[in-house]
C-alpha cells in the first residue's frame, strides 16, 4: 500500500483563509452596527450643540494659506490660484474646487 502525503492542498488553505476573512468581515460589520447604536446619544448631543451655536459649515481642512501670519506665509501664495500652479498642501486634492471660481 502506498503511503499517503499528509500535506494540505493549496486550495484548501486558500478556502480556509477565505472563510476566516469572511468571518472577520462579518464580525467587523456587527461590531460597527453595535458601536453606531451606542454613539447615537453623543451624535444627538452634538447635533443639538451645532443647532444652538448656529454652525453652518463643517471644517474638513485647516489649511488656510491666505490667513496665516504674514511672517510664516510664502511670497508666492498670492499666485497659487493659477490653474498650472502646484498644490503645496496635499488636502487640496481631496476637495472639489468652487464652481463659481471658474
Amino acid at each position: 500500500m502506498a503511503r499517503r502525503d499528509c500535506r494540505m492542498r493549496k486550495s484548501s488553505i486558500f478556502l480556509g483563509l477565505l472563510l476566516l476573512g469572511g468571518c472577520l468581515f462579518l464580525l467587523v460589520m456587527v461590531l460597527s452596527c453595535l458601536q453606531s447604536r451606542a454613539d447615537l446619544p453623543a451624535i444627538g448631543r452634538t447635533r443639538a450643540e451645532v443647532e444652538r451655536l448656529r454652525l453652518t459649515d463643517l471644517c474638513l481642512f485647516t489649511e488656510a494659506r491666505y490667513t496665516r501670519n504674514p511672517s510664516q506665509a510664502d511670497l508666492n501664495s498670492a499666485f497659487q490660484d493659477h490653474p498650472f500652479s502646484l498644490e503645496h498642501f496635499p488636502t487640496g486634492s481631496f476637495g472639489r474646487s468652487d464652481d463659481r471660481a471658474r
